[in-house]
């Protein structure tokens, strides 16, 4: 697959000056919406732009992340993951098949899970295939959200038959955990255990290697008025809060919530009328890529 460059229009917008310290939020939504937006920590949105897809219905939208290099890498359909720039040009892609999950790694390769094929592909800058990774029989092949763990191996997310799970890197199972819902979303947490957002079965469950339930949370977070819905995609902050991605929660539960730790609820994002019902994905960009992409922003205001 050889790079090539597309030039999209887009809507830049700039709220009021914030500080270059605060923490920004890259949000991908579909179902009608398709836009993908940077916004602050209040929720107003910093940038934006519409991406393709249908005006009704699903299109992409599960895998987003904001690059070292100010790029974003997203999907607005099934097949094609591209890297954008924050003017709109796409400076890569590959298409693939069935894609719900992708990771620009450290070394410049990017991995893709393709549920079309039940694998997990490594393609380098120039769309070469690095390796190619089986994945596990029963459905396990069909992903949704997967992740490359610092030690190398996959920790991968099926739907059916609701798993998740570790594979190393010749598609030996090396850990799994049966949640027997439509898992969306799982991390390996810093203390070694698995945080997984249960994606239908509307919970959080943090399970430890031996697969013992430590803490979990189901239907509705305690001592608030939030709602969990098709819980989604989650990040660990480095001080060990966790955000919660919630979709299909309706207009009033955030779509994105954050727990200290004592999990007990700190913040809410709920931007209805931006992400409306469908925003599956989303990446925590933290002060030093933030102060960055703000700067870029800043230059594309004076051309």
């Amino acid at each position: 697959m050889k790079t090539f460059c597309i030039t999209f229009t887009f809507s830049l917008m700039v709220c009021c000056a914030k500080g270059a310290s605060q923490e920004l939020f890259l949000v991908s939504a579909s179902y009608g919406k398709n836009v993908i937006a940077l916004c602050e920590r209040d929720g107003s949105v910093f940038w934006q732009r519409k991406t393709g897809g249908p005006e009704r219905g699903h299109a992409g939208h599960h895998e987003v992340q904001m690059l070292e290099n100010g790029n974003i890498l997203f999907h607005d359909d099934w097949d094609t993951v591209k890297e954008m720039k924050l003017d709109g040009t796409v400076v890569w892609s590959y298409k693939s098949s069935n894609v719900h999950a992708f990771t620009r790694m450290p070394n410049g390769n990017t991995m893709i899970a393709e549920s079309g094929t039940g694998r997990i592909i490594v393609v380098d800058s120039q769309g070469k295939l690095v390796s190619q990774t089986p994945l596990g029989e029963g459905g396990r092949g069909s992903t949704r959200q997967a992740e490359v763990l610092p030690n190398g191996n996959y920790l991968v997310c099926a739907e059916q038959p609701g798993t998740v799970t570790e594979y190393d890197t010749a598609g030996k199972i090396v850990w799994e955990y049966e949640i027997k819902t439509r898992v969306y979303g799982a991390i390996r947490l810093r203390n070694g255990n698995t945080l997984i957002c249960s994606g239908s079965g509307n919970s959080v469950v943090e399970v430890s290697p031996e697969k013992k339930v430590v803490w979990q949370v189901k239907g509705q977070v305690p001592d608030t008025k939030i709602t969990l819905k098709w819980t989604a995609c989650l990040h660990e902050l480095p001080d060990g809060q966790l955000l919660i991605g919630n979709c299909h929660a309706g207009p009033n539960s955030p779509q994105i919530f954050q727990l200290d730790k004592n999990r007990k609820v700190v913040w809410e994002y709920n931007e209805f009328d931006l992400v409306g019902n469908g925003m599956a994905c989303w990446d925590y960009i933290d002060t030093k890529q933030a102060a960055k992409i703000r700067t870029m922003v800043a230059a594309l205001e004076k051309k």
